[in-house]
């Protein structure tokens, strides 16, 4: 078997171990999951992952990136695409962590569809591409802020958590006001947040913000104005 191989029934046959029966119809029924949970809890699977992980390091670039595919694509619980992430989190392949990735960024948030797993990579594997790479990753925020899809629109929106005083405003802006009369869930409560985060760093600018649309939801308006 080819080193993708293993890891990929590593993965699968240690989360079969660790999981809990009676735990996992109620962690899908939180998660209003279609694909099942095998029960495992977030300590654990890291555990599971840092060890694997280790166990299993990959060498090539293309074998990384298809070991990941694969577990996102043919997952049969829910933990095996948490897994997926966390693999293109590794700090082993931080070198591999290039704006190229965006494709395949888009394919787990365009599939994955729901805040457990956008969250988690708009914040800490797009937002980091911005950071490092603003002149190729602006542009496609720009474009992600008016796609059809909510959770690329959501992820323009939220990429920027933790940027403090390295916030593009104009793309936090142009973002939030591309999508300021969605009524949807996810889009105002990620206005929310974008907003609220950012006013640990600059609350003046985000209660002119907040003042000078008016068309904010309240839900938004909330969350921005939660800590000022």
């Amino acid at each position: 078997m080819t080193g993708s191989q293993v890891l990929i029934k590593a993965v699968r046959s240690g989360l079969a171990a660790l999981g809990d029966a009676r735990k996992a119809p109620e962690m899908q029924r939180y998660m209003k999951s279609e694909l099942p949970f095998r029960g495992v809890s977030s300590p654990e699977r890291t555990a599971l992952c840092r060890r694997l992980f280790n166990d299993h390091v990959l060498t090539d670039e293309a074998e990384w990136r298809a070991t990941v595919l694969t577990l996102w694509r043919e997952a049969a619980y829910r933990e095996e695409r948490y897994v997926a992430i966390a693999l293109t989190g590794d700090r082993r392949y931080a070198a591999w962590q290039t704006p190229s990735l965006l494709p395949l960024y888009e394919e787990l948030i365009v599939t994955g569809a729901w805040w457990d797993f956008v969250d988690e990579l708009a914040n800490h594997r797009v937002g980091a591409l911005l950071r490092r790479f603003p002149e190729d990753v602006t542009p496609v925020m720009y474009t992600w802020a008016t796609d059809v899809d909510l959770w690329k629109r959501r992820t323009s929106i939220i990429c920027q958590l933790s940027f403090k005083e390295a916030t593009d405003t104009k793309l936090l802006a142009t973002a939030i006001e591309a999508n300021v009369g969605d009524r949807a869930f996810f889009i105002r409560k990620g206005i929310g947040w974008a907003l609220r985060q950012f006013a640990r760093t600059e609350p003046g600018w985000v209660l002119a913000f907040v003042d000078s649309h008016p068309d904010l939801s309240p839900l938004s308006v909330r969350e921005a104005r939660k800590h000022l």
